[in-house]
């Protein structure tokens, strides 16, 4: 159920966003304004540009990776000038969570590696053109999809954890139908964990990236990539849009604090004015 607090010392546009940061319903689903939702078009160059700079990135050793690093970024960078600024500030947060999020889970971790044993400069603006990619589809999608793609994948997670193969996996399952349950935006994480998927599969299938067998640390084993390395990207998701609802709270907050001390001051002297001081 949605919170929000009450803030009777903020007006206007500070309000609107000091109350987004505790609501978990619709106030959230304004950060991602309509026009920045890609149309059919742009939609299928940003998959086609994935899909190609995946393929160039194996076919060619070092310079592929060089021009799919160029192209991704140019693409991101035509998209984002397009899009109203407070969803610039979005695909920002999504863009810098990504990059922590690689630099933890593939260097520091070490789940998987890529092919160079690097984190392709492709990598992190791939993943805000994967987001905006989900937010054309999940509205086309059909409702059912929230607990179709759960109910189809749960039997392979049970099944790979008890034969052992996949320990790794049912966590993330569980992971992943945590997110379903407690978010508003289920379609959109039901939709980026399909692309995610697909996205996995063609990805170490040309040798981009390659998963351990067993995960470091915890040694659980896994496979190459495991089926619900989706959640991944629905973590991506439900970070970028925390660190963007505290950017704009903790900024209008700042800027509205000289008029909120000017406003104190005021009420002060006209109390003692009213007391007859």
């Amino acid at each position: 159920m949605p919170v929000a607090l009450p803030v009777a010392l903020f007006r206007g546009r500070g309000a609107r966003l000091k109350i987004a940061l505790f609501d978990s319903g619709e106030r959230r689903r304004s950060f991602l304004e309509a026009e920045a939702v890609p149309d059919a078009r742009t939609a299928l160059t940003i998959f086609l540009v994935l899909a190609f700079v995946l393929w160039l990135d194996s076919a060619v050793e070092i310079w592929g990776q060089v021009i799919a690093s160029l192209m991704t970024w140019a693409l991101l960078a035509v998209l984002y000038k397009r899009v109203p600024r407070r969803s610039q500030n979005l695909l920002m947060s999504c863009l810098v969570v990504a990059m922590l999020g690689e630099v933890f889970c593939s260097l520091i971790w070490k789940l998987y590696d890529y092919r160079l044993f690097n984190i392709p400069a492709y990598v992190p603006p791939s993943h805000v053109l994967m987001f905006l990619l989900g937010c054309y589809l999940a509205p086309r999608m059909p409702r059912a999809i929230v607990w179709l793609v759960p109910a189809l994948v749960a039997p392979y997670a049970l099944m790979s954890y008890w034969m052992g193969f996949d320990r790794f996996g049912i966590l993330l399952f569980i992971m992943f139908v945590a997110c379903l349950v407690s978010e508003p935006e289920r379609r959109l994480y039901a939709t980026m964990f399909i692309l995610a998927l697909v996205l996995e599969i063609y990805g170490t299938g040309l040798g981009n990236w390659t998963w351990r067998p067993n995960v470091p640390i915890w040694g659980m084993s896994t496979t190459n990539p495991p089926m619900s390395a989706g959640v991944f990207y629905g973590l991506l998701d439900f970070l970028m849009l925390r660190f963007a609802l505290m950017y704009w709270s903790g900024r209008d907050m700042y800027l509205a604090r000289p008029t909120m001390v000017r406003n104190y001051l005021l009420g002060i002297l006209r109390l003692k004015e009213d007391e007859g001081f």
